[in-house]
């Protein structure tokens, strides 16, 4: 797969292949959160797009623009979260198979989920290695094409399009804040807002406790993960080579916030905004009201990036729980 950087024709181009299918998600505003963070802060809810969450966007860009050849062979990936769900739901709508490759310890509710929207699931083992391994046996079986979670230009083009909508509902922004995991929605945020609003900073938003892209930008290189721990599991993947690229050239930083930061975050999110996001959509949140860097008085673009929540486990209940 190229690491040539989508360009905006194709982040438009993805925009109008995935219209018939995604929501245009609103942007909403919250005058207690605006207090808190000392800036008028513009949500884009994500959170409300199929399947909670923005990875609907690129995997179904990704599905919809196969030649029909290849799609009549279907489509596999490795995945254990949102990734999953958004494939096998973009390849029912299409009406291919979908081959979803996920470690045995995978919650049930997500393979559930997976499973839900017709995917066809190959348990591995917990590892990497296992993962790749098994995904391999898949294509070579049925020669489904593979769409990387991140590392794709269609994927990095379709979650490009979260901050096309965002650019164009809220007006001029001062800036946009984006979780990063495996950086491909903070790289299509960066691509769409370097070329339609130049002036506009991208600063992506990472667990302090899960901080590899943060060194990898410091470093000048990919730093792995290795073994992170965070409540915001959305976000424990590496950069991708061309992620890394893409963030390297337009992402002005990334800043990174406590587990506590990342929970309050979240409450608040909750009880003010009455908007239901995963911990993951909180961490860019948590950037913004603990003023890091300082954004006061800005209008301040932030996506939340989707809104599955195990409701039974929700972290301040565990909090008072542990009590």
């Amino acid at each position: 797969m190229s690491d040539e950087h989508p360009t905006i024709e194709e982040i438009r181009a993805a925009a109008e292949r995935i219209r018939p299918y995604a929501h245009r998600t609103p942007v909403v505003t919250c005058s207690a959160l605006d207090a808190m963070a000392g800036a008028r802060l513009l949500l884009k809810c994500e959170n409300l797009q199929k399947v909670g969450a923005f990875k609907f966007r690129g995997a179904c860009n990704a599905v919809m623009s196969l030649a029909d050849e290849q799609a009549r062979r279907g489509v596999a990936t490795h995945s254990s979260g949102n990734h999953a769900a958004a494939l096998a739901l973009a390849a029912r709508l299409r009406g291919v198979a979908a081959h979803v490759v996920m470690p045995r310890t995978t919650r049930a509710v997500k393979k559930a989920a997976v499973a839900g929207y017709g995917a066809r699931i190959v348990e591995c083992e917990p590892t990497l290695a296992a993962r790749e391994a098994a995904l391999a046996e898949v294509v070579a079986r049925t020669g489904a094409a593979f769409v990387h979670p991140y590392n794709d230009p269609r994927v990095v083009a379709g979650q490009g399009t979260a901050a096309l909508e965002l650019l164009e509902q809220a007006g001029g922004l001062d800036a946009i804040l984006a979780p990063v995991g495996g950086g491909g929605l903070l790289s299509g945020t960066a691509l769409a807002a370097a070329a339609i609003a130049p002036a506009t900073r991208v600063i992506g938003a990472e667990p302090a406790a899960a901080d590899d892209a943060c060194r990898s930008l410091r470093d000048g290189r990919i730093v792995p993960s290795v073994d992170p721990r965070t409540i915001a599991d959305g976000l424990l993947t590496s950069l991708g080579t061309l992620t890394f690229s893409v963030i390297r050239a337009h992402v002005a930083a990334i800043v990174t916030v406590s587990e506590e930061e990342i929970v309050a975050a979240m409450r608040h999110v909750w009880e003010r905004a009455k908007l239901v996001i995963e911990p993951s959509a909180a961490v860019p949140v948590a950037v913004a009201l603990q003023r890091r860097p300082d954004l006061a008085g800005r209008r301040v673009g932030i996506i939340l990036s989707g809104g599955n929540v195990d409701l039974d486990h929700l972290p301040w209940a565990a909090a008072r729980a542990g009590a």
